[in-house]
């Protein structure tokens, strides 16, 4: 997407850290850099930096418990030397200040530089260092011996658990140990659907063809290590990025990270969002990766997922495992700490309590995916349920039609599932056609299990109902299962009015007649309202002036059709249509999707009984 909301790309940054700082009163802005308004003497602080574009990350984890000072350059432009030494100044009145970037060649080369002139200035002060952090696993050892591995999502596990240590007071020696170790067993890969679009710049032809993605991206629009088409489910690409990120010794060009891979390997598992997945596609990586760990007996000790260091609007994900250490870590000799790190220490540390804002809530626990599944509720205390079975109505005047156009019906609705899609994605949400076709294959799934019977009118609506209530969801579903509910209690107290154990015409059209009255206590749609009321009502009408003529459906369906061919000129009234420019629609002259949905249903209805008299 080239589309931005700014002010003007030259500002973006600066803009976006006072809106930060304004959600964020403990902070405040000093020439492109974030940081604490009133830091600690008495502690070691974190600051960290780099090119803009990777949002929350980094200025949005500045605060008690991680960050102390994030500087800021322009989009993937590190800032200057001159700026990271400003941030320096204001905290250098503590026990240390250490520097944590991404391994880079623009922000080690001037946060280094910073460092130098520091040191350079103060002689006898080591209370400044940096540590590197390059945690991508993506390209293999020989090809990227020289540069080492870009620095990734990993980089904010660092910020995490060393600033949750300096938050508690331990020495530079101690959080430098923490940093360096959490980046050495971090690992990192990622992939895109599409490269994301830099403000300021021409928007470009699409990068990747519409069915490819591309493995391996980095943060600032690197093409990866290859692109794959057709693009794998989640599922795929779950499996080869963790089979990556725990490859052993027998693949040296991978096996950056000394997993074991004996079932007691133990980990912390980030799932980070590039920038443009949504929350959904999210959720489903997470139960993907969160299935293969438990598969492979790899234990989470941890997890969290969201967006940490993005790439702008970019498409795509990014996993992330920490390797928890099995036996304690202990500094080297020549410091004077004695920290033990152990995994419970870790642990304790991504569980600290923080006030960057841009930090996910986290379960202070193992997470544990619950899914029951049906058939595995336990019936203690529960109705069970007898769909059908519990009241007998009318029989099918033929049941073998009745079957026969029902399923007539479900396939017709099917087969309009993209026309449908069209006109809803121009009139209404995009979701028409498929809900339908979700409830229509629900229907046709229960009917080849024998769970909608064909020798019960009433039975058959309410087991329509169950499913369609249970697949199809949101509004339309809603009222379909109201409908289906309302006409099977319409056709029980019609027969009876009747007095016929058989759905006669009339049955059917007294039970419409009240099915279309119980909708109506549920939506305020009247005809012509540009609803899928307007080609129900003129069919129900209709058939039920002289449902005993022998063209009485015909002329229903007919009018039906005519009904929901009129909603192309028609202003909604109800619906999301009427929320949407109603000039937009009149121009486009398409019809209501849920009308002609109903339309669809009737018009299967119709080549049924066709090919009946046929027959």
């Amino acid at each position: 997407m080239g589309k931005h909301i700014l002010n003007s790309p030259k500002t973006a940054i600066l803009d976006s850290l006072s809106g930060l700082a304004f959600l964020n009163p403990s902070t405040e802005v000093y020439d492109t850099t974030l940081l604490l308004r009133s830091p600690s003497h008495d502690r070691v602080h974190i600051v960290c930096g780099g090119g803009g574009g990777h949002e929350p990350a980094h200025a949005a984890f500045v605060g008690e418990g991680m960050l102390s000072a994030a500087v800021s350059g322009q989009v993937f432009a590190s800032p200057n030397a001159g700026q990271v030494e400003k941030a320096i100044g204001k905290l250098s009145l503590s026990k240390g200040v250490l520097l944590v970037v991404k391994n880079y060649t623009g922000d080690v080369l001037q946060f280094g530089l910073a460092k130098e002139r520091w040191s350079a200035t103060h002689l006898e002060d080591d209370s400044v260092r940096m540590v590197i952090v390059g945690d991508d696993v993506s390209v293999p050892r020989s090809q990227g011996a020289l540069t080492g591995r870009r620095g990734l999502t990993g980089t904010v596990l660092v910020y995490k658990l060393a600033g949750a240590l300096a938050a508690q007071g331990a020495s530079l020696d101690e959080v430098e140990f923490v940093a360096k170790m959490v980046a050495e067993r971090c690992g990192t890969i990622g992939m895109g659907l599409e490269h994301c679009h830099v403000p300021g710049t021409e928007k470009g032809e699409a990068y990747l063809k519409d069915d490819e993605a591309e493995i391996g991206m980095g943060i600032h629009n690197e093409p990866g290590i290859r692109k794959v088409s057709p693009i794998p489910t989640a599922s795929k690409l779950v499996d080869e990025f963790l089979t990556t990120l725990t490859s052993t010794d027998s693949d040296p060009e991978r096996s950056y990270l000394p997993f074991k891979n004996d079932g007691q390997d133990e980990v912390i598992l980030v799932v980070n969002n590039l920038g443009g997945l949504p929350e959904l596609e999210l959720g489903v990586v997470v139960k993907e990766a969160a299935e293969w760990l438990a598969n492979k007996r790899i234990t989470v000790r941890r997890a969290v997922a969201g967006s940490f260091m993005t790439s702008l609007n970019l498409p795509g994900f990014s996993l992330t495992l920490l390797l928890l250490p099995r036996s304690p870590l202990t500094p080297p000799p020549s410091t004077s700490s004695s920290l033990s790190l152990d995994t419970p220490l870790l642990l304790d540390l991504f569980d600290a309590p923080t006030q960057a804002p841009a930090w996910k809530w986290t379960f202070r626990g193992e997470p544990e995916m619950r899914v029951i599944k049906e058939g595995e509720v336990e019936k203690v205390g529960k109705r069970e349920e007898k769909v059908g079975e519990e009241v007998k109505g009318p029989k099918p005047a033929d049941p073998k039609l009745f079957l026969a156009a029902l399923e007539a019906a479900l396939k017709s609705v099917i087969a309009a599932e993209p026309e449908i899609t069209r006109y809803d994605t121009i009139a209404g949400d995009g979701d028409a056609g498929l809900t339908l076709k979700a409830g229509a294959e629900g229907i046709m799934h229960a009917i080849s299990q024998n769970k909608i019977p064909s020798d019960d009118v009433v039975a058959a609506m309410v087991a329509c109902s169950a499913v369609v209530e249970k697949e199809m969801g949101g509004t339309s579903g809603g009222l379909y299962a109201i409908g289906l509910s309302g006409l099977s209690k319409g056709l029980l107290d019609a027969a009876k009015e009747k007095g016929s154990e058989t759905a006669t015409p009339e049955v059917w059209a007294r039970g419409l007649e009240l099915a279309l009255n119980t909708l109506y206590r549920y939506t305020r749609a009247r005809p012509p309202s540009r609803t899928l009321v307007d080609p129900l009502s003129s069919f129900i009408l209709t058939f039920s002036s002289s449902p005993t003529s022998p063209t009485a459906l015909s002329h229903a369906i007919a009018a039906a059709h005519e009904a929901a061919e009129a909603t192309r000129d028609l202003d909604a009234k109800a619906g999301r249509a009427a929320y949407v420019d109603q000039e937009k629609i009149r121009e486009a002259s398409v019809p209501d999707a849920g009308a002609w949905g109903v339309w669809k249903l009737l018009e299967g209805v119709q080549k049924a009984v066709d090919r009946a008299s046929k027959e």
